[in-house]
């Protein structure tokens, strides 16, 4: 059963542990979102999940019941301990933990054999959601990722074109997944309450992602960072040929050397080479 505000709060002073700001311990509370999560991933017996940040386990607990294999990293030793002495001894050889960073692990050390066919399900810490997401796009890509984040980060993820939101990790985020729907969460669903909204994205991987090289996403980094100049300035000293090749294909979605970064669509982004 996921745990209750009650349970919650009695779980951690049984433990003598206060949720700490700077890991973003902000522990779900609502069984409906849980539930959801674990429905909106569609998360089956004898499937692979990576979990980041679990905590008191409540997530866990939910997707080891429904048959999945766990591969989790929580970066705090106190939840690490409290998950090997209950979850890890409920579920034997159903639930791998480490004790690490999730940026520099952000699949939790899942086995090679095991990256061509698994889900993330995650509530995932909101102070690292951009880094994080921005290693996992390095692949092995999951085949969909159901994520609780701050609702400012999902609207950045999934934004279009023309808005303020969108930006490189916009470009890269869509070029490996396509956006389900997602449902809004409010404050009360977890504790301590956040001073932020939250979101539950729900990602499914493209029939053919594409993945960036690293030095063409340094390159478009470089552009949004200045992204109120035009883009014919911007590339100009990044390309060899300063970016002409490039810019001579903008007609296409009827733009030119004028652009900004954010007027230019997703697919003209891909084709962009250095």
């Amino acid at each position: 059963m996921p745990l209750t505000l009650t349970g919650t709060r009695e779980l951690l002073a049984r433990l003598g542990h206060s949720p700490k700001r700077f890991l973003g311990q902000n522990f779900l509370v609502d069984g409906n979102i849980v539930r959801k999560s674990v429905e909106l991933g569609a998360v089956a017996p004898g499937d692979t999940v990576v979990e980041v940040g679990p905590g008191l386990g409540t997530l866990t607990s939910a997707l080891l019941a429904a048959g999945a294999e766990v591969f989790a990293v929580e970066k705090d030793a106190t939840m690490a301990a409290h998950l090997r002495a209950t979850l890890a001894v409920e579920h034997p050889g159903r639930l791998h933990l480490i004790e690490e960073d999730a940026v520099a692990h952000p699949i939790a050390d899942l086995p090679a054999e095991r990256a061509a066919n698994f889900k993330i399900v995650a509530n995932l810490p909101y102070a690292i959601s951009t880094p994080w997401m921005d290693a996992v796009l390095g692949g092995p890509l999951p085949q969909r990722m159901v994520l609780m984040l701050q609702q400012e980060a999902a609207q950045r993820y999934v934004a279009e074109p023309g808005t303020k939101q969108f930006g490189a990790i916009s470009i890269f985020v869509q070029s490996a997944f396509l956006t389900d729907r997602g449902h809004k969460v409010p404050a009360s669903c977890f504790f301590p309450a956040p001073d932020v909204e939250s979101y539950l994205l729900n990602l499914a991987r493209r029939p053919e992602p594409f993945i960036f090289a690293p030095a063409v996403k340094r390159v478009i980094r470089e552009c949004f960072q200045q992204r109120r100049k035009q883009i014919g300035s911007l590339l100009r000293g990044k390309l060899s040929d300063g970016g002409a090749a490039w810019l001579a294909l903008l007609p296409e979605a009827g733009l030119d050397a004028r652009a900004r970064p954010e007027q230019i669509p997703v697919a003209l982004w891909q084709r962009l080479r250095v």
